[in-house]
């Protein structure tokens, strides 16, 4: 099966999914980098079922229920032309399952920082030192304060203590609080999703950050190996790449649009 990109010069449509737990605000200033860089573009930061703006349902417990719900709100953009996926962590897989399933929807996905079931052991795709801070997420009494500073520690490299920035994700925490039920259920969601063994038949863009705490860098690099694919590295970020290095994500894009726009994927 081949894939046609957008004809050249044509404004894009993208739809970024982000990972566990995480909503559309958690993107912080890359949005702004983004946009600037590619001011033509429409940008939609997507919230996962039961998180941020979609605070008030539940998550699916399969990563095909999580794609299905997505597809259902973004039904008329979908119908005007295919749209891209930017997508970290357990966005990647909703984004895999989607261009999996439907790529006549899906000009392009860019994969940041994911893991797959099959290519990669749960003890990389998860590392073990998230293992006690994610069960007293799951168990115990939850502070906002210490809940956004260990994720932050988790998932950036270059701002893991950054008041400023902690200040903003606990201000999200105690607006939306993400109940036990649902990170379990997007936790379950990722633990069970199995990509097919052929990589989605779109142009893909695979990006890691060498410093990645949260899942092992070599899961990007089984992703890479499986499915033949290019994978360009950034040494110094870690989990939340677009936080660490957005402007080298932003590059990183342009460079590949400038290669995908010129050629086809089967």
């Amino acid at each position: 099966m081949t894939h046609t990109p957008p004809e050249p010069g044509r404004a894009n449509r993208w739809i970024c999914l982000r990972g566990l737990m995480r909503e559309q605000r958690h993107w912080g200033d890359f949005p702004d980098l983004f946009r600037r860089r590619f001011p033509q573009d429409t940008l939609i930061p997507a919230d996962l079922p039961g998180f941020g703006t979609e605070y008030g349902s539940r998550s699916p417990a399969t990563i095909e229920g999580i794609t299905e719900r997505l597809r259902q709100r973004y039904q008329s953009r979908l119908q005007q032309q295919p749209v891209y996926l930017l997508a970290l962590s357990l966005g990647g897989m909703v984004a895999i399952d989607w261009a999996s399933r439907y790529p006549q929807q899906i000009a392009g996905v860019v994969l940041m920082n994911s893991s797959l079931s099959g290519f990669s052991p749960f003890y990389r795709r998860l590392s073990p030192a998230v293992w006690l801070p994610l069960l007293k997420l799951l168990s115990w009494p939850r502070h906002p304060w210490h809940q956004e500073a260990t994720i932050l520690t988790l998932t950036s490299h270059l701002h893991p203590d950054a008041p400023e920035l902690l200040e903003h994700w606990v201000h999200y925490a105690r607006q939306y609080p993400a109940r036990r039920l649902d990170i379990l259920r997007q936790l379950l969601a990722a633990l069970r999703y199995r990509a097919p063994r052929r990589r989605p038949p779109v142009p893909m863009l695979l990006l890691g950050g060498q410093q990645d705490r949260l899942v092992s860098p070599s899961c990007s690099e089984a992703i890479a190996t499986r499915w033949q694919l290019p994978l360009y590295r950034h040494t110094l970020a870690g989990h939340d790449l677009t936080l660490d290095a957005g402007d080298w994500v932003c590059e990183q894009i342009a460079a590949w649009l400038n290669g995908a726009l010129s050629s086809t994927a089967g």
